[in-house]
């Protein structure tokens, strides 16, 4: 298990907010793809919880959990202090610890989840909406709903569902990631779904580009920037 971050500076987050609020705007700005009113989600998976008041100060308002058991425990410390999402692999038997926590769900995924939310519904917080996870690249054996069913899927969700969220294969070069990133946008236009929740640390600009709405960072937003040379 990755050592949890500490010691983070509010200066540091701050400035990164800006300098990466910025890129995200250029890249909407550049590409008729791009959505207006992109959000940033700090993911904090690594972030221990005493760290989460210094990312308020320093301007996060949006952050995303993916542990069941984190996110009771830093909701129950901090959960005034932004609005939650949950963003990790969605297991059935973790649907009603996370459900009172949350405002979305970005990775609903299985049959089995699908089921526990419609059981669970009555412990989500007023107006909880979903995330449908997309396989759009055909990885065998990675999480996600298949394109062709993904309507069916939608059509027995409890919950209004909001957008879609996609995970493409890992690569070197972010330009790599476009092509999902694309076919996820053609989905949701298709459907008139709002959301797009794509893009992390290493390809936030081109998911930008290709019309996300959500970008999900990490590291990047916690650690000083290098110098420009």
């Amino acid at each position: 298990m990755a050592e949890l971050i500490r010691g983070i500076r509010e200066d540091v987050v701050a400035a990164n907010l800006e300098r990466i609020g910025s890129q995200i705007e250029s890249a909407r700005a550049r590409s008729p793809r791009g959505r207006a009113g992109v959000r940033l989600l700090a993911a904090t998976k690594y972030v221990a919880p005493q760290e989460l008041p210094v990312l308020a100060r320093a301007g996060v308002t949006l952050v995303g959990e993916n542990r069941a058991q984190d996110l009771q425990q830093k909701c129950a410390a901090h959960g005034e202090l932004f609005e939650w999402h949950f963003i990790g692999q969605l297991q059935s038997r973790k649907v009603k610890a996370i459900l009172p926590h949350v405002a979305m769900i970005h990775s609903v995924a299985s049959e089995s989840a699908l089921a526990e939310l419609t059981a669970r519904r009555a412990l989500a917080r007023e107006g909880l909406r979903i995330l449908v996870e997309v396989n759009v690249s055909g990885e065998s054996g990675k999480a996600g709903i298949e394109p062709e069913r993904l309507d069916a899927y939608i059509a027995r969700s409890a919950f209004p569902v909001a957008g879609l969220m996609t995970m493409p294969p890992l690569a070197a070069d972010p330009a790599q990631s476009r092509g999902c990133f694309a076919a996820l946008r053609r989905l949701a236009d298709e459907r008139g779904l709002e959301h797009l929740s794509m893009g992390t640390s290493q390809d936030y600009t081109v998911a930008v580009e290709e019309g996300a709405t959500i970008v999900r960072i990490g590291t990047l937003l916690y650690t000083p920037a290098p110098p420009e040379i």
